[in-house]
């Protein structure tokens, strides 16, 4: 196999003259660089990606770094897999080169993800599911590496540092009302983590909805399920020994799945004795019995959009620092229009 050395020579030039044609160098010459690409390809040699990105002036490597991707089930991953297309997607379309680190805490503790990124010249990163209280994003943060974030929304108001999400209060504000419109006012919302930013979006939603009917969100009872199917199903359990509720507000299609299972366990139909809808739009809301009206995220596009806005914040180029990705709400079975 070829290298810089063998090309050097043959060309006539110096190893330092190789490295500055494959990097783009302004000073070296049209004919130089000509010349040099001849016989590399004469030679059937291709530079180290790697090493040409170490040697760049210009950082041509984002990451992706993913936590808690291995403690997701099966039946979410696939949201988190359309994200890593999308990603991948704009990062192809522009040349860029992509490397990804799906973490979870015990790998954490062998390496940060500033660490990771200093390793590979990493020019910038798109963080998904990462907390905003995690050390380990702050000391990234600390470090002047451009970051987007999905999902989240940092308290460093750093020009270094974008979100992409979906417009989640108008998304559940939207939901809610579709219930209210269907005469549904005794509701019970099947919320997720207390300190995630996306469930205190969620919830302003549906309290704006409630709001325009007269309604106060403190009259209405939350459950707290944790984005978890299974505590969804224990909690809705546990409720429905003492109330039958209109319709549940679920914050997460898993939890609408985990609520729906409590509901046919009690003996009671869905429409027909209790209304459920989701939120997230996962395959799986199609094939359960009934399927389930959902609000449903692109998250292909906001994979996408999080690694165009990362370039534009590596290039230096202004930009809108926060972005909203389209939903749609997805009529299905699961509700119904009361009298």
């Amino acid at each position: 196999m070829a290298t810089i050395k063998d090309v050097a020579k043959k060309a006539g030039v110096s190893i330092g003259v190789v490295s500055k044609a494959f990097n783009g160098y302004p000073d070296i010459s049209e004919k130089t660089k000509k010349r040099v690409f001849e016989v590399a390809k004469e030679l059937d040699y291709s530079p180290n990606l790697v090493a040409k990105n170490l040697s760049s002036k210009k950082q041509k490597t984002v990451a992706l770094i993913a936590s808690g991707y291995f403690d997701s089930g099966i039946k979410d991953n696939n949201n988190s897999f359309q994200v890593f297309k999308g990603v991948y997607a704009a990062v192809e379309q522009n040349q860029y080169e992509l490397a990804i680190y799906l973490i979870d805490s015990m790998k954490q503790k062998e390496k940060s993800y500033t660490q990771f990124c200093k390793e590979r010249n990493i020019g910038g990163v798109v963080l998904v599911g990462i907390r905003m209280d995690d050390l380990y994003f702050k000391e990234l943060i600390d470090a002047n590496i451009p970051c987007v974030v999905l999902d989240a929304k940092p308290e460093n108001d750093s020009g270094m540092i974008g979100v992409v999400s979906t417009d989640n209060i108008a998304a559940s504000k939207e939901i809610t009302e579709y219930l209210l419109k269907r005469n549904h006012q005794d509701l019970v919302i099947v919320a997720g983590k207390k300190e995630t930013w996306v469930n205190t979006e969620r919830l302003a939603g549906v309290k704006l909805a409630l709001e325009e009917s007269g309604i106060e969100l403190s009259d209405v009872q939350i459950l707290h399920a944790n984005f978890s199917e299974s505590e969804a199903y224990e909690q809705t359990k546990e409720l429905l020994k003492t109330k039958k509720p209109a319709a549940f507000i679920c914050f997460s299609d898993l939890m609408a799945i985990g609520v729906m299972n409590a509901v046919k366990e009690a003996g009671l139909t869905i429409p027909e004795d209790v209304s459920v809808t989701g939120f997230d739009g996962i395959l799986l809301t199609e094939y359960t019995h009934p399927t389930i009206t959902t609000i449903q995220q692109n998250f292909f596009e906001m994979g996408r959009q999080a690694a165009l806005l990362l370039q534009n914040l590596m290039e230096g180029k202004a930009c809108k620092k926060n972005v909203f990705v389209d939903y749609q709400l997805i009529e299905r079975d699961s509700v119904k229009t009361s009298k």
